[in-house]
C-alpha cells in the first residue's frame, strides 16, 4: 500500500527500513526523518505523516531499546546529583 504519494513510499519500504535500521544498530531511535533518509527521499507536504506514523507503530522493531527506556523518569548522568561528604579539616 502506498503511504506517501509525493515520494511514492510503500508500507513495505517503511517496514524494510525499520528492520534494516534495527538490525544495524540495536540502540537506534528510529524516526520518520531517519526512514526518509534511509530510503533516499525527503518529506514533501506532510499529508502522509499520520498514516506514516501508524505504519511505523505497527512494526515490532520500532520499540525503544531497553537500555533507553525510563530515561525521562530515571536518573541519568546529566541530572544525577553529586553527593559530597563534608569533612572537617584541622589546620
Amino acid at each position: 500500500m502506498i503511504i506517501c504519494h509525493c515520494q511514492n513510499i510503500t508500507d513495505h519500504e517503511i517496514n524494510s527500513a525499520i528492520d534494516w535500521m534495527r538490525a544495524s544498530d540495536t540502540a537506534a531511535l528510529i524516526t520518520p526523518g531517519k526512514i526518509y533518509h534511509a530510503l533516499g527521499k525527503a518529506a514533501d507536504c506532510g499529508g502522509c505523516m499520520p498514516l506514516f506514523l501508524a505504519t511505523m507503530r505497527k512494526n515490532d522493531n520500532l520499540k525503544v531499546p531497553m537500555e533507553l527506556r525510563g530515561l525521562r523518569h530515571g536518573i541519568t548522568k546529566e541530572n544525577q546529583t553529586c553527593k559530597v561528604i563534608a569533612t572537617s579539616s584541622t589546620t
